[in-house]
């Protein structure tokens, strides 16, 4: 992954701002940018460790393959167009600007087709994934889909994990962490203040740009230096949508597998045993003759 580190050299800026340490535009695979991952960034902004941003004609979801996971909550925010969920435990719906899919992993899980095309051509999300506490990353799944209108807001911004200016988010997510999708109309500006502890901070720009003082362009990560400081935003030339991240440090490393991430060898072991166990399951499932090919989750 190209990133680049920002070098901050007027010590009267430290005091007054927040320095951008890093940024990237990520890789390209088709409709899907891989602007993080466990192994770059998400060593740095822990308990966040993986950032994609997709977007495209939305029929691409129809080639997403089942995979698994464990140790991880994926969390999958759309900011254009909409698309429809299934799943055996929480019914059908469309989530559209602002829905949120929320996919607490744990001990492990199989999934990918829950999601498929809704009545927009194209689509334009994040899918963010968090590392879980020893208490949940091996613990039963937990999934929440939630339209738009569940999601709550204050000023210009959605609360999707944690809780911000006494607005608290109804994502089943541990605490110690914030994220919001924050749309900003062309001139306006808007500030951050992180609660306490939070010392990670960072955003992704989707649409517009950001001044932060620094410009930000759509498609690009930025990792701000660890602090508790605040952050003041201002959207450029058109309304400029974005998320942004605040966390308490996650204080364990980073156990990493294909797709699982875990605090420790022993934990990582355990999930990875368990995605074994639960796919072995899904390709018998997948011969008998009532068996599904689209099955949303599997666990």
């Amino acid at each position: 992954m190209p990133f680049t580190q920002q070098l901050q050299i007027d010590t009267q800026d430290t005091v007054t701002r927040r320095a951008i340490r890093y940024r990237t535009t990520g890789h390209r695979h088709g409709a899907i940018v891989r602007l993080m991952s466990p192994s770059d960034l998400g060593h740095l902004i822990k308990p966040f460790v993986f950032l994609d941003l997709f977007e495209g004609e939305s029929s691409f979801i129809n080639g997403m393959p089942l995979h698994p996971h464990s140790g991880i909550a994926t969390v999958t925010v759309i900011t254009e167009g909409n698309l429809r969920f299934e799943d055996a435990d929480s019914g059908t719906g469309m989530i559209d600007h602002g829905g949120v899919e929320w996919m607490c992993a744990g001990g492990g899980v199989w999934h990918g087709k829950e999601m498929s095309v809704g009545t927009s051509k194209r689509i334009q999300g994040f899918q963010l994934w968090v590392a879980l506490p020893p208490a949940l990353e091996n613990a039963s799944v937990d999934s929440q889909y939630l339209e738009s209108g569940a999601i709550p807001q204050t000023g210009p911004a959605r609360v999707i994990l944690g809780t911000y200016q006494g607005v608290q988010s109804p994502v089943r997510a541990p605490a110690g962490m914030n994220y919001l999708l924050v749309t900003l109309p062309a001139g306006e500006s808007w500030s951050y203040v992180p609660p306490e502890g939070h010392e990670s901070l960072w955003l992704s720009v989707s649409r517009g740009s950001l001044c932060a003082p620094e410009v930000v362009m759509a498609g690009e990560m930025v990792v701000f230096e660890p602090g508790s400081g605040s952050l003041t935003l201002k959207a450029k030339h058109s309304d400029t949508v974005f998320v942004i991240g605040s966390a308490e440090p996650h204080p364990y490393d980073l156990a990493l597998g294909n797709y699982s991430v875990h605090t420790n060898p022993q934990a990582l072991r355990a999930g990875e045993a368990k995605i074994a166990e639960i796919g072995a399951r899904l390709r018998e499932y997948l011969k008998k003759p009532n068996g599904s090919a689209s099955v949303p989750v599997f666990k």
